[in-house]
């Protein structure tokens, strides 16, 4: 028997039927269920799943057609083929436009029925693959892979169950390896256009000439190498959702193309004539400073204000505390499972040495990096040798990051500004508690609250925070 596949329904208020067909389909592994009457047929399919609805055209009571509009209303994915001893040109036409997807004239050869049996069989396995395979895109982007509890993403995760039910654009900032993506499929996954297409682009990973086309398709002969129609991402995602990553790196011509997109879902094929309309919703993601990128005239202030209808910001991992660690778990159990290793721990000196760093390519750099202790790590524990040599790669992956100033500088307001800088840091990791921040900072409680009002800063303070 075909495992796999539900039964067929057999819609006929000829007995014999039954008794003609079963044995084929029975032969080829397909089960079999039969009723007399569409009314009939219709309460079981309410109750029951099939993969193929056969019914005949003239049946007492409502007849074929009416059990296909049925369908057509209520079980789209459902498809049904209509026979009959009455056949004619018209009626076939008729039920083919009613939304069956084959019509048999009886009598027919058990081959031709068993032809159309199996393309149905093989319809039914690749919605259910396409199922499947979503469903693991889920599980990749749904909203509990935003680990952490730290304020920003408690917020995070609020605004995305917010704003996700909406058609909202987005705008999705912050550095290199916060989680934007994470955050746009989320958004995707939560909205009702979830059942339909995700549809990702990265800007920056294609060049600038063959961007436009990669979006809005282009027609035959529209440029040299264009052999044939190609149909853009745009149309791709219809009636789901677009997520225009690293949008920052686009072309301004292209962006007024995109800006004009984003007013009415209409655009033209490279080379085309004929104005084209879907509909899409619009998620985009930067790491790049965009406002500074518009005083420089290298983004449409237009299309900044277009796409910023939302925006949302996960932090950067050295702001969100003691996630670094709920992080780092969170990855040894993943790599463990995937590697088939039992459950590692962390040493106290790895402990230490994952809670101190800057983790300037944050989550990507934590998971990485993660990833490379597992691999490496022959005992029980994590040792910090099984982790990588920070320290080595100074201004990329070292536990200290300055910043570059052009000189010259007045030295006075830069320490300023990094003595509030580490402050801050501090109050956050220590929930805003002056005596706890004060013992990050290695000073007494006595000399932090002086610098704090020195820089006007006890107002970030709770002094009922443990204090």
């Amino acid at each position: 028997m075909k495992n796999s596949l539900p039964p067929l329904l057999l819609v006929d208020d000829e007995a014999n039927m039954k008794s003609t067909l079963e044995p084929i389909f029975h032969s080829e592994g397909y089960q079999l269920d039969f009723v007399q009457s569409a009314e009939d047929a219709i309460q079981k399919i309410q109750s029951h799943e099939y993969f193929l609805v056969i019914t005949d055209f003239r049946l007492s009571g409502k007849d074929g057609f009416q059990l296909v509009d049925f369908v057509k209303n209520n079980k789209q994915d459902l498809p049904i083929v209509m026979i009959t001893a009455y056949a004619s040109a018209r009626h076939a036409v008729e039920a083919i436009q009613a939304g069956a997807m084959d019509y048999l004239s009886k009598p027919f050869e058990p081959e031709e029925l068993l032809h159309v049996v199996s393309r149905a069989a093989e319809r039914y396995n690749l919605l259910a693959t396409n199922r499947a395979y979503r469903e693991k895109i889920y599980e990749k982007f749904g909203l509990d892979n935003l680990v952490g509890d730290c304020e920003n993403i408690r917020q995070l995760k609020d605004m995305i169950r917010t704003v996700a039910p909406t058609d909202a654009t987005v705008l999705i900032v912050g550095e290199s390896g916060t989680g934007k993506e994470l955050v746009a499929g989320a958004l995707h996954q939560l909205s009702h256009r979830s059942p339909n297409r995700y549809i990702r682009i990265n800007c920056a990973a294609i060049p600038h000439d063959l961007l436009e086309s990669e979006l809005f398709g282009h027609e035959k002969g529209s440029f040299t190498g264009a052999l044939r129609q190609k149909i853009g991402r745009v149309e791709e995602a219809d009636n789901g959702t677009l997520f225009l990553d690293e949008i920052g790196e686009m072309s301004r011509s292209l962006q007024a193309k995109l800006l004009r997109f984003l007013e009415d879902g209409t655009f033209f094929r490279i080379g085309g004539n004929d104005e084209l309309k879907v509909n899409v919703r619009v998620l985009a993601a930067t790491n790049r400073n965009i406002l500074e990128a518009i005083r420089s005239n290298e983004f449409r202030e237009d299309l900044y204000h277009r796409l910023n209808v939302v925006q949302l910001q996960p932090a950067p991992l050295r702001d969100r505390g003691k996630d670094v660690f709920l992080l780092a778990n969170h990855f040894l159990d993943h790599f463990c499972n995937s590697m088939n290793r039992s459950r590692l721990f962390f040493s106290k000196p790895a402990k230490a040495l994952i809670l101190n760093h800057s983790w300037p390519g944050n989550v990507r750099e934590l998971r990485n990096a993660i990833e490379r202790a597992v691999i490496m790590e022959r005992t029980q524990e994590i040792q910090v040798s099984s982790l990588p040599e920070f320290h080595k790669s100074p201004g990329i992956s070292g536990s200290k990051v300055y910043p570059e100033l052009e000189l010259p500088v007045d030295l006075e307001k830069e320490l300023d500004d990094f003595e509030k800088y580490l402050i801050l840091k501090a109050l956050r990791n220590s929930e805003r508690s002056i005596s706890k921040a004060s013992s990050v900072l290695g000073i007494s409680r006595h000399a932090l609250r002086y610098r704090m009002k020195r820089l006007d800063l006890l107002h970030h303070a709770d002094d009922t925070a443990n204090d």
